[in-house]
């Protein structure tokens, strides 16, 4: 089973970085087919449409989301809504090429503000690619994470629940 951690925010210091890295270092525990997209690397392209060039950083990236069986995706709220910049990095997904594959979701915010929106409106978006989305996502305020660490007990269980249940959501035999 392949994996991919993805982290929705472009900012460089992000904290979704950080709530993510924790979730692919416990998925690479779990499964050494496990890929990191961070999105505040960079080097993702502004999608212009099909048949333009876009870097191999952009390809790669759109390749190993669409080679995974499980998703694990993580995003900041900006603006009561998920970034624009995970958006913008699906676009690149071909929806012919996810149908059955499975997806968890972690959503930060800075306080207790829209979790379960961002939550519908994500799991519509999965919903789209024909993925099944695990129902418990995990919601996370900037407050649990200090010096780029995750440092609440109750929060590194959540997260890690939410890695076992989506891969056994993933492992069960699809009808």
């Amino acid at each position: 089973m392949k994996i991919v951690v993805i982290s929705g925010s472009p900012r460089k210091t992000a904290n979704t970085q950080t709530m993510m890295k924790f979730v692919f270092d416990y998925a690479k525990s779990k499964n050494p087919e496990t890929k990191f997209i961070n999105l505040s690397d960079g080097g993702i392209d502004y999608y212009r449409g099909p048949g333009e060039n876009y870097s191999q950083t952009t390809t790669q990236a759109a390749q190993d989301i669409m080679d995974a069986d499980v998703w694990l995706v993580g995003t900041p709220i900006y603006n009561s809504l998920f970034s624009s910049a995970l958006k913008n990095l699906f676009e690149y997904v071909n929806y012919k090429n996810t149908a059955g594959k499975t997806a968890g979701l972690a959503i930060l915010a800075s306080g207790q503000i829209g979790f379960t929106d961002v939550q519908t409106i994500l799991t519509q978006l999965m919903s789209y690619f024909r993925v099944i989305t695990n129902p418990k996502a995990v919601f996370m305020t900037v407050d649990q994470i200090k010096d780029n660490a995750v440092i609440d007990e109750g929060t590194k269980a959540r997260l890690k629940e939410l890695v076992d249940e989506t891969l056994l959501l993933a492992s069960r035999p699809k009808q």
